[in-house]
C-alpha cells in the first residue's frame, strides 16, 4: 500500500482572516525594518522572533493569531465520503483529513469481522454522543482558549476555585509512565474519568510523537511551562507517594475530612489548594485508594485541576463507584467492550508508524488465510528462556493453534495457509520455533523486530512496539504473556479474547516448571487492573471486589486484579 502523503488543495481562508494577516504581515515588516536600524547584525534574527511574539500576544487594537494549537490537519479540507466502517461505525468523526493521519480511517480495513467471521460490537449511541460533547468541551477548553489561560492564572495564583472567567472549564492532567503499553492503558483510564467528570484532558508525555490528536481541532498535549500561549507552570511534575498535594496526604494532614454522615469536606479554616494530585500507580497506599469512595469523588468535582498519575488500566475500578455506574452502562451495555472502544478511539499511529505497520503486514501477512501472533514477554533475571518456549509450544500444541501435526500436502497452494507472527524482545524464541516447525510449508514465521532490552524513553524503540502491537491485532487467533499490558493492548484493539499464557512475576521467583495448563482462554478482551482497591467505602472495610458486581470478575494471569467480563463467548 502506498502510503506517501496525499497533497489536497488548499481551502481558500476567509477574506477577513487574510486582511489581518496582511495587517501583521505589514506590522512585522516594519518591526523588522526598526531592528535592523537599531541593532548590531546578530540580533536581527532574535528580534525578528521577538516581534512574532509581540504580534502573537498583543492586546486590544491590535490583529492576533489564534492560540489554539491547530494541528496539520485543520489546515487540509475534512474528509469526505467516509464509510461507516471507516468511522468504526460513529466513534470517529469526519472532521479530520485522511493525508494527516493514515492509520485514522485505515484501521478498519485491516480490522474487518465480517471477513474473520467474528461478531461486530458496535458502540453505544449513547458512548457516541459522549464522544461528539467531550471533543466540544476539549475545544472550548483547551491549551490557546481563553478559559485555559484563565485556569492558568487561577492556578499561579494558588487560589482553589474555578476561575470566574474559565467558562466552567476544569482540567486532567495525566502523568502516565512505565512502558509504552502502560502509558496507553494508562492515558484511556485518564480519558474516561474525564469523560465521566466533565474535564478537559491534557497528557504529560510526548505522546505526540506516537499518535495524531483524537480531538480535532484543539490539541491533547500539556503546553509547556515556557509556552507563550499560557505554559502550564507546574512543569516537572514529579510527584510521587510522598507529595504533600496527593489525595491521601491531605486527608492524613486533615486537610480533607470525612464526617460522620459519610460525606468529605475541606477542612475549616485550611486555604483549598489549586491543585489534587491522584497517586494511583501500583503500590499506592489506603489513603491513596480512597479515591474510588464516592464521597470523595463529590469532593474532587469542585477542584479545578486534577494531576493523575499511574501506570494501570484503572477502568473495573471505575466501575465499582455507585455514582458511575449507572453512566457507564449507559456509555457500555457491552461492558466488556469499554477499552475495545476506547482504544480504538483514541489511538492512532502517525504515519510512519503506520507505515511500518502497513508495509510488514502486506509483505508478511496479507496472503495467509490465518494469522496466528505469538506475543512473549520474559520478565528479566526470572524467567528461563528453555521454559518459556516450553510453555509456548505446549500452548499451542494443546489448543491445536498451528497446522503441524498433519502432514503438507503434496501440492501446496500458492496462498499460505497460516502466518505466525512472533513478537519479543530476543530472537532465540523465533529461532527455535522456526528450527522445529519451519519445515512446514503452510505455516510462515516472521518476527518484525528483536531489541534486546526494553528501552526507556527511546522513542524508535517504542514506535516499533507500537507497530507491533497493531500487528498483533491484525491476527485471528492471539497468545499472550500474562501480566503483559502490551498483550493487553494488543487483545484489545483486536476485539479477540487471547489465550494467555500465565507468567512468573519479576518479585517472585521462577519455579521452572510449565503450568499446567500452559495457557487459558482470556474471559473477556478487557485488561486486567493489577492494583484494585479492596476498601468497600460504604461498609467501612476490606471485601472481595471480584464478588461486589457480577461483570467484575478476577483476571486470569493476575490473582489479586480485577477485570470486566459480561461472561459472553462470542469474542
Amino acid at each position: 500500500m502506498d502510503m506517501d502523503v496525499e497533497r489536497s488543495s488548499p481551502t481558500p481562508a476567509p477574506a477577513s482572516l487574510m486582511a489581518e494577516l496582511d495587517i501583521v504581515k505589514k506590522r512585522w515588516r516594519h518591526l523588522q525594518s526598526r531592528a535592523r536600524r537599531a541593532l548590531p547584525a546578530v540580533c536581527v534574527v532574535a528580534a525578528t522572533v521577538l516581534a512574532f511574539v509581540v504580534l502573537s500576544t498583543a492586546g486590544d487594537g491590535w490583529p492576533t493569531l489564534p492560540r489554539n494549537r491547530i494541528s496539520v490537519q485543520d489546515h487540509e479540507p475534512p474528509s469526505s465520503n467516509l464509510t461507516t466502517d471507516q468511522l468504526l461505525d460513529g466513534l470517529l468523526t469526519a472532521e479530520f483529513s485522511l493525508s494527516s493521519c493514515r492509520s485514522r480511517y485505515e484501521f478498519a480495513s485491516y480490522h474487518d469481522n465480517k471477513k474473520r467471521n467474528r461478531p461486530s460490537h458496535k458502540p453505544s449511541p449513547y458512548l457516541l454522543a459522549k464522544l461528539r460533547m467531550h471533543e466540544a468541551l476539549q475545544k472550548r477548553c483547551g491549551p490557546g482558549t481563553a478559559p485555559y489561560r484563565a485556569a492558568i492564572r487561577q492556578l499561579k495564583s494558588g487560589d482553589g476555585t474555578v476561575a470566574a472567567d474559565a467558562d466552567d472549564c476544569r482540567y486532567l492532567v495525566s502523568i502516565p509512565y512505565q512502558g509504552l503499553g502502560n502509558r496507553m492503558l494508562a492515558t484511556a483510564s485518564a480519558f474516561l474519568y474525564a469523560v465521566l467528570t466533565e474535564r478537559a484532558l491534557l497528557i504529560h508525555h510526548d505522546v505526540g510523537a506516537l499518535f495524531c490528536e483524537p480531538f480535532p481541532s484543539t490539541t491533547w498535549l500539556l503546553p509547556p511551562s515556557g509556552w507563550f500561549g499560557g505554559g502550564f507552570p507546574l512543569a516537572h511534575l514529579d510527584y510521587d507517594a510522598d507529595s504533600k498535594e496527593s489525595l491521601g496526604n491531605m486527608l492524613k494532614a486533615n486537610v480533607l475530612s470525612v464526617g460522620a454522615d459519610g460525606n468529605a469536606t475541606w477542612s475549616d479554616g485550611r486555604h483549598r489548594p489549586p491543585y489534587v494530585y491522584l497517586h494511583l500507580e501500583g503500590r499506592y497506599n489506603s489513603h491513596d485508594k480512597l479515591f474510588y469512595c464516592d464521597e470523595h469523588q463529590h469532593l474532587l468535582r469542585g477542584a479545578p485541576w486534577l494531576l493523575m498519575k499511574t501506570d494501570s488500566y484503572l477502568v473495573p475500578g471505575l466501575f465499582l463507584l455507585p455514582s458511575f455506574q449507572d453512566e457507564l452502562g449507559r456509555m457500555f451495555p457491552e461492558k466488556d467492550a469499554a477499552f475495545h472502544h476506547l482504544g480504538r478511539y483514541l489511538f492512532h499511529p502517525v504515519n510512519d508508524v503506520w507505515r511500518a505497520v502497513t508495509s510488514y503486514y502486506g509483505a508478511h501477512l496479507a496472503d495467509a488465510r490465518q494469522r496466528v501472533g505469538l506475543q512473549i514477554r520474559v520478565y528479566p533475571r526470572k524467567q528461563k528462556l528453555r521454559h518459556v518456549l516450553e510453555q509456548v509450544l505446549s500452548c499451542v500444541r494443546r489448543e491445536k493453534l498451528l497446522l503441524l501435526d498433519d502432514p503438507p500436502a503434496s501440492n501446496a497452494s500458492v496462498v499460505v495457509d497460516q502466518a505466525v507472527l512472533v513478537t519479543s524482545l530476543s530472537s532465540w524464541y523465533y529461532e527455535r520455533i522456526s528450527d522445529a516447525y519451519g519445515g512446514d510449508r503452510r505455516v510462515h514465521l516472521h518476527q518484525p523486530s528483536h531489541e534486546g532490552r526494553q528501552k526507556w524513553g527511546d522513542r524508535s524503540h517504542n514506535g516499533r512496539a507500537l507497530s507491533e502491537m497493531y500487528l498483533l491485532s491484525t491476527c485471528d487467533v492471539l497468545v499472550t504473556t500474562g501480566f503483559s499490558t502490551f498483550g493487553y493492548v494488543a487483545q484489545g484493539l483486536s476485539g479477540l479474547r487471547a489465550w494467555i499464557m500465565p507468567a512468573t512475576p519479576i518479585w517472585l521467583p521462577d519455579t521452572g516448571v510449565v503450568p499446567d495448563p500452559p495457557c487459558v482462554r482470556a474471559i473477556s478482551v478487557e485488561p486486567c487492573f493489577h492494583s484494585p482497591s479492596y476498601y468497600d467505602c460504604a461498609a467501612r472495610k476490606d471485601v472481595d471486589v471480584s464478588k461486589v458486581l457480577p461483570y467484575v470478575r478476577r483476571c486470569e494471569d493476575v490473582s489479586w486484579g480485577i477485570k470486566i467480563a459480561n461472561g459472553s463467548s462470542q469474542w
